[in-house]
Order: C-alpha cells, then structure tokens, then sequence
C-alpha cells in the first residue's frame, strides 16, 4: 500500500469557535454543519482545544438541574443498518454518503447483533496497511 500523507485526506473547510464560545451556541454550529468537532483557537487562529460531540455528552450528563427529556425526542428512527454479511468497501460507502460515524448490524431472526463504527473501519485500513508492508 503506498504511503498515503495527511495533507491528501485532511478537511481544510474547519469550524472554529473562541475558547468564550457559548456551549449553546456551538451546539448549534454542530448540528447546522453537520460535523462532529470545533476547533477552538485563539484571536491569532491558533490552536487552543477541540471541542467534540462526545464532549456534549459530559455536558448533558453534568447539567444541573436534570432535564427531564427521554430519548425518544432526539434519537433517529430512519435507521440505517448493515447486516453480518455485507462488504466493508459498501459499509464504509453507505457511512460515508449519509455522513454516519457508527452503523447498527441487524440480523433477520436475532434483532441487532452489533454495530460498526468509523474506528472499525480505520483500525481495519491500518491494519491491512501494516500487512501490505511486511
């Protein structure tokens, strides 16, 4: 496998926020550019921290007084699935053109069996790479 650098495959149209940044309000930067970090920098674009939406689950879980909201109201019920069987090449496809980062594994008779995740997939790539290499 040729060596392939990070230049070619990095996302260069970043979302950045202030460190001042209203959580509230970087939610919603989230959520309208469909992505799953911010980069917070500095008045200079300098690079002060990263904030995550698995960040925004320390939020929630923090937040004090508790809302009382079940997940029913935010979770997404057009789920798409993958079974046991499929490629990862059409798996990795599917995730990428819907913008998933994780893919529940369902089978006909048992329900969900599983899920994978973009970390599958890239654990997988590195792990072929490092064999193409020996």
């Amino acid at each position: 496998m040729e060596d392939i650098f990070v230049a070619r495959l990095m996302s260069t149209d970043l979302v950045t926020v202030t460190a001042d940044t209203l959580v509230e309000d970087a939610a919603q930067l989230i959520l309208d550019n469909s992505i799953s970090s911010l980069v917070v920098v500095d008045d200079d674009n300098n690079l002060v921290g990263i904030l995550t939406t698995t960040d925004f689950v320390e939020i929630v879980a923090k937040s004090q007084p508790k809302a009382q909201t079940t997940v029913e109201r935010y979770m997404t019920t057009d789920v798409i699935t993958a079974s046991a069987q499929d490629p990862i090449t059409d798996v990795a496809e599917s995730m990428i053109s819907h913008g998933f980062h994780h893919m529940p594994v369902v089978d006909d008779d048992e329900g969900v069996i599983g899920i994978i995740t973009t970390s599958d997939l890239a654990a997988y790539v590195s792990q072929v790479g490092q064999m193409a290499n020996t």
